[in-house]
């Protein structure tokens, strides 16, 4: 089975928001390209590569695109000074890269930030996407479902708050020590989770170096990085999870702190690298012998007991609601959907791993040879990727299926039918 998955940095929830405003000004599109095309040019030596290329703006609301070059498929059309066309419906709109009309293209929602720094950011993060396999990198996005756990949090946020101390200090013996104890937490985090590291690692080459990679084309100068980290790392502490959005804050800061020592640091690794490893030589970093007792006596610097408190009252609510979402797509009767060729869109920062039946996404949408699942209010994913369950449905019109906080559409070849058995639903083909 084929799988395709789309995670979407700027989130649903903005396109909510938005849903009711002009996406965007047609003026305004050349203008984009002409930045990114500018910001990247300039940045060539980062990578020892222009990264500028095929970039596909999309507005998620009517499914219009605005392109800085034309497909080899025929789709778009010249516009002006853009090319403009209508993606279909079983593709899936988010930010990202993808295949399509012939070329690899870097896809972004509109609208895009009004900051022009921030903008440039997410263009070039998605940019590295696009070059990625040519760089040497694989498209990797495992989850890190430890980073869901009380402890696992914990140490996160310890590293994270070690991480903006670091880039705020002026002094080179107080950024070592900042440095060498964010390395201390996330070392003692890998040493409670077997197997964290290298889920971690392989999120951080992917995600990480892409963020690292727009931060530096940006074109933010030294206070202004210094405030997007800081934002950025409080803003993450209020999202729901961090199982697939930490890496967007690890290695930025890292990288960016090293880039000052060593501006070809990041043209020193590859696809194997182990990036803790390799920040702990870069920053010669000593990793304490007795690890726990280390991190016990440094944490009270970072704001650790409110940091405990507040996961220990987390912890509580999240029992809760796992209990909760086993009822609904497990125990009580539901409506399984098995994949073929799946193409999916999610929104990375609110998914909740159910111990080991799979991760709730609260928002997702799925493309598939059956046709298309859109849901607002959570389904789940099983641990292997090949099947999705929502809630049983509870309207019927014609291919069009209707629950709880979900739509299906299906083709032709494809209907539903009720299980006798547990009452429940599937899928099936004609």
């Amino acid at each position: 089975m084929k799988q395709t998955i789309l995670i979407i940095l700027f989130f649903l929830f903005v396109q909510k928001l938005t849903a009711q405003k002009p996406q965007v000004s047609l003026n305004e599109i050349p203008v984009f390209f002409s930045e990114i095309k500018e910001a990247t040019k300039q940045n060539t030596s980062l990578w020892n590569k222009n990264l500028y290329g095929p970039i596909l703006l999309a507005d998620s609301k009517t499914r219009q695109l605005f392109a800085n070059e034309l497909d080899t498929a025929g789709i778009l059309k010249y516009d002006g000074n853009i090319y403009t066309g209508t993606l279909p419906n079983h593709i899936n709109i988010a930010n990202t890269s993808i295949n399509w009309g012939g070329k690899r293209w870097a896809m972004i929602m509109l609208p895009l930030p009004q900051n022009k720094e921030d903008r440039i950011n997410l263009l070039a993060h998605e940019l590295f996407h696009s070059a990625q396999p040519s760089l040497g990198f694989a498209l990797n996005n495992p989850e890190n479902n430890h980073l869901d756990q009380k402890d696992g949090r914990i140490y996160l946020r310890l590293e994270l708050e070690a991480l903006k101390r670091a880039v705020q200090t002026t002094s080179e013996k107080e950024l070592k020590q900042h440095l060498a104890n964010a390395v201390a937490f996330r070392k003692y985090r890998h040493a409670l989770y077997n197997g964290s590291s290298t889920t971690e690692n392989a999120l951080e080459l992917n995600e990480g170096i892409a963020e690292f990679t727009g931060v530096m084309i940006s074109g933010r100068n030294k206070a202004e990085t210094t405030e997007f980290f800081i934002n950025g790392i409080s803003n993450f502490f209020a999202n729901p999870t961090f199982v697939r959005s930490f890496a967007y804050q690890t290695i930025p800061v890292y990288g960016y702190l090293l880039y000052n020592k060593d501006k070809n640091w990041n043209k020193k690794i590859n696809a194997r690298t182990d990036l803790t490893d390799y920040f702990t030589k870069a920053f010669n970093i000593n990793i304490p012998t007795y690890l726990k007792k280390t991190v016990k006596k440094i944490a009270s610097k970072y704001n650790a007991q409110t940091i405990i408190q507040e996961e220990t009252k987390r912890e509580e609510k999240i029992k809760e609601l796992i209990a909760e979402y086993k009822l609904k797509f497990i125990e009580q009767p539901h409506f399984e959907i098995r994949f073929e060729k799946m193409s999916v869109s999610f929104d990375p920062r609110n998914i909740m791993p159910i111990e080991d039946k799979g991760t709730v996404y609260p928002n997702i949408r799925v493309t598939d040879l059956w046709g298309v699942l859109t849901v607002e209010n959570g389904a789940l994913m099983s641990p292997n990727w090949d099947k999705i369950s929502i809630t049983n449905p509870v309207k019927i019109e014609g291919k069009k299926i209707i629950g709880d906080g979900w739509t299906l559409e299906l083709i032709d070849a494809y209907t539903i039918e009720k299980n006798k058995t547990n009452s429940g639903y599937k899928l099936t083909k004609k």
